[in-house]
C-alpha cells in the first residue's frame, strides 16, 4: 500500500486529540476513537503520529487498531453500511442479504463504492438478535431484511433522505 503524506493541519488535529488525553498511553482507545471520528479511518500515517505522541511503538496502536473491530485503516463511504454475522443473523439469511448487497453495490467486504457514497462491511453481533438479520446503515439499524430490501434500503440513502429512512 502507497504511502501518504499527511497534511500539517491533520497532523495538529492528531497531536491535539492527544493532547486532550495528556499524551497517556492508557488513553490510547479514546485517542483512537477520536482521531477515527475527525478523520474517518485510521492509516498506518496517522498511527505513526499517535504512537510518537503517546510516547508508545507503533506495534501496539496498530495492534489495538486491528483487534477491535471498530477501528478501520480503510476510507470508509458516506453511508458504511454493515451486515450482522452473528448466528441468529446467519441462520435467518443474512449471508443473503449480504450478498444482495455486495450485487446492487458491485462491491466486495470491505470495500466502498467508486463514487465514495458506501462501504461494506460485517459484524460479528450488534445484539438485537430479536431482530434478525440486521443490517446498519451508519447508526441505523435496520431489522428483519429480506434480500428483496436491500434495493430500496440503498434508494432512501441515493434519494439523500437518511433521516427520514423507515426502518423494516
Amino acid at each position: 500500500m502507497p504511502k501518504i503524506k499527511l497534511a500539517d493541519s491533520t497532523v495538529q488535529t492528531i497531536r491535539e486529540i492527544c493532547k486532550k488525553y495528556d499524551n497517556k498511553e492508557g488513553e490510547l482507545i479514546n485517542v483512537l476513537h477520536n482521531v477515527q471520528e475527525k478523520l474517518g479511518y485510521l492509516p498506518a500515517e496517522v498511527q505513526e503520529v499517535i504512537a510518537l505522541e503517546l510516547n508508545m511503538s507503533v506495534a501496539k496502536v496498530y495492534g489495538v487498531v486491528t483487534f477491535y473491530s471498530f477501528f478501520t485503516m480503510i476510507p470508509q463511504g458516506e453511508y458504511p453500511i454493515s451486515i450482522c454475522m452473528g448466528t441468529a443473523c446467519y441462520v435467518r439469511g443474512a449471508e443473503q442479504v449480504l450478498n444482495e448487497f455486495k450485487r446492487q453495490l458491485k462491491v466486495e467486504v470491505g470495500q466502498t463504492t467508486p463514487d465514495g457514497r458506501f462501504s461494506l462491511s460485517c459484524l460479528r453481533c450488534v445484539g438485537a438478535c430479536g431482530l434478525a438479520p440486521v443490517v446498519m446503515v451508519g447508526d441505523k439499524v435496520f431489522g428483519r431484511v429480506a434480500p428483496q430490501q436491500v434495493k430500496d434500503i440503498i434508494a432512501e440513502y441515493h434519494e439523500g433522505c437518511p433521516h427520514e429512512a423507515k426502518s423494516a
